[in-house]
């Protein structure tokens, strides 16, 4: 059961994100998005049956989308946070949970250093190998060559693409891809090579 709470003009990034999962070989039971009111219910529902967790596409950063990305940070799964909960992170919001991979643009990135996009772009492979370490994580640098990290130090370049990954929603697609190679059982960096490769 996956049940998603939306602005109306994000409504569709759960459904991109419910289709990749499905792709990807995931058996999930219902997909719901409606709005919500009972909100521990909604928390109760959406993470205690979930072997992995999707965060951040179309959270939102109101009450409702903190106090839900808080549940998240406390539970003990595989998770992926994306988008609002990256700016969440980055205001100091929330603490990032053990075995979670991040996947920032290079604004995030930069948000979430304390630095300039300017000094993110400048030297990407430092950049996303200070975020693996600060957050002891796998992170994904989204962007023209891609470069995923880990916390140890190990480094990947995807030199793959087309420009129209650069769409709004792609990074949506990609929490979800990642979310559905956590869920066959691939460690963190693994799923976040292969889903930034496919």
């Amino acid at each position: 059961y996956v049940l998603f709470r939306v602005r109306q003009w994000l409504a569709g990034l759960p459904a991109l994100v419910a289709l990749i999962v499905i792709v990807m070989g995931v058996q999930t039971r219902a997909l719901k998005v409606e709005p919500v009111y009972d909100q521990s219910a909604v928390e109760l529902a959406l993470i205690e049956p979930a072997s992995v967790l999707v965060v951040g596409p179309g959270l939102g950063q109101a009450s409702w989308g903190r106090s839900l990305l808080s549940a998240a940070a406390n539970a003990e799964r595989p998770q992926v946070w994306d988008a609002d909960a990256l700016n969440m992170l980055a205001a100091g919001a929330v603490s990032l949970p053990k075995g979670c991979v991040i996947t920032p643009h290079p604004g995030e990135a930069a948000r979430l250093l304390g630095v300039g996009i300017k000094d993110v772009q400048a030297d990407r492979a430092a950049a996303v190998r200070a975020l693996a370490r600060k957050f002891d994580t796998v992170c994904v640098l989204k962007g023209s060559g891609s470069l995923i990290a880990d916390a140890s130090g190990q480094l990947a370049l995807c030199d793959r693409g087309h420009p129209a990954m650069a769409t709004a929603g792609l990074g949506d697609v990609l929490a979800g891809l990642i979310g559905a190679l956590l869920a066959q059982h691939l460690t963190p960096f693994d799923a976040a090579c292969l889903a930034v490769w496919l």
